[in-house]
């Protein structure tokens, strides 16, 4: 039996008293440094045990102590300050009576989003360390194995914290790989994978992009994958994974561009591992795109297909799991497969639409449908 390994996203439900922390430091209120210390080593403690216990092989340290997984940056790098305005996708400028319901409802984050106002250069990497040897304390504790970092890629950096300090989009992203390297070479020489999230190769086309063309829009992106594989230049690529994705929040999604459209820059990142949606309704057709298109994959790929959504809280039955794997194995072999997750269930500290505790009932479904999977290929 090939045993097919499961993994997810990376961002995972934060407690209440660990959200409470997060947005002390992110409003500036003061708090106690060593409480909020302690916290997160317990926090990730029992995010790895959950993940262990569901039957998840590949764990993260559930982005425990980000804000966000792309505007943490502004607190680990220079060169940010003030807010921005924000940008709806274009979906939900498409029904405004949706929209209005969200922001009622507080279905949408709050949290600051700065400009780009001056050289984005590393105030040091003691945050980073710290989160790596909170991972690798509870990994060793737990026994699990094999463990990934979540890192902003350059691309979404500057999707979600715009410019108004460098003359060019390109020279911002030439700013952005320069100062992301440390902190990519820093995980991956812990021992970890690196993942890094890049929503900008998707997501930005109805949400910064829309007034382009689908032409246009790639060559926007392929400009991003050129930023982050430069950012990765002393990185194997067997040690990364790339994320993509069209948003991960409940929506019309009635913009999202292709997955046909942008698979040949996708294919085109630095890295061993590529996951993506494929099991929401908007993107759940789109296995047949790997299918069809088999020979453009390249041969040191190995493919990651989100087979549990992660914006309701139905539980995937494991049987639909299980399907949902063995299309994937079926085009480019049991060995080249991994289970994960549409996206993460915790995107922003204090936010998600599916309850915690539901979020890891659907992981062990995810790892009950691979290992069904498993025996079956």
């Amino acid at each position: 039996m090939t045993k097919i390994a499961a993994t997810h996203v990376g961002s995972l439900p934060r407690t209440q008293e660990t959200v409470d922390f997060i947005f002390a430091r992110e409003k500036d209120q003061p708090y106690d440094q060593a409480a909020f210390d302690a916290q997160m080593v317990a926090a990730v403690d029992e995010t790895v045990r959950k993940q262990v216990e569901a039957g998840i092989d590949i764990v993260s340290d559930g982005e425990t102590s980000k804000i966000s997984y792309a505007t943490y940056v502004k607190d680990r790098y220079t060169g940010f300050s003030g807010d921005s305005d924000r940008n709806a996708p274009a979906d939900l400028k498409m029904f405004p009576s949706f929209l209005e319901r969200l922001a009622d409802s507080g279905g949408t984050p709050t949290y600051a989003r700065p400009q780009c106002t001056g050289d984005v250069k590393s105030k040091g990497q003691d945050e980073l360390n710290k989160d790596i040897a909170n991972l690798k304390a509870a990994m060793a504790k737990h026994r699990a194995t094999r463990g990934f970092m979540n890192a902003a890629s350059p691309g979404v950096i500057s999707l979600f914290l715009q410019n108004v300090h460098y003359p060019t989009r390109e020279k911002y992203l030439e700013a952005l790989a320069e100062a992301m390297r440390e902190e990519y070479e820093t995980i991956v020489g812990a021992g970890l994978d690196l993942q890094l999230d890049c929503p900008d190769l998707a997501l930005s086309r109805h949400m910064l992009f829309n007034d382009l063309s689908d032409e246009e829009f790639l060559k926007v992106a392929e400009s991003h994958v050129e930023a982050m594989n430069y950012a990765l230049e002393n990185v194997p690529a067997e040690k990364v994974r790339v994320h993509i994705c069209w948003g991960n929040y409940e929506g019309p999604h009635c913009c999202d561009i292709d997955m046909d459209t942008v698979f040949p820059t996708l294919m085109k990142t630095k890295s061993r591992y590529v996951l993506f949606e494929t099991s929401n309704p908007r993107h759940a057709h789109e296995w047949t795109v790997f299918r069809d298109r088999k020979a453009e994959i390249p041969d040191d790929k190995i493919l990651v297909p989100g087979v549990v959504d992660t914006t309701t809280n139905f539980i995937e039955h494991p049987e639909v799991v299980a399907q949902r794997v063995e299309r994937f194995a079926g085009i480019v072999g049991a060995d080249r497969v991994i289970a994960g997750s549409d996206c993460g269930f915790g995107t922003f500290a204090g936010f998600g639409s599916v309850d915690p505790a539901i979020a890891y009932a659907k992981l062990a479904a995810l790892a009950e449908g691979t290992e069904l999977a498993s025996k079956r290929v």
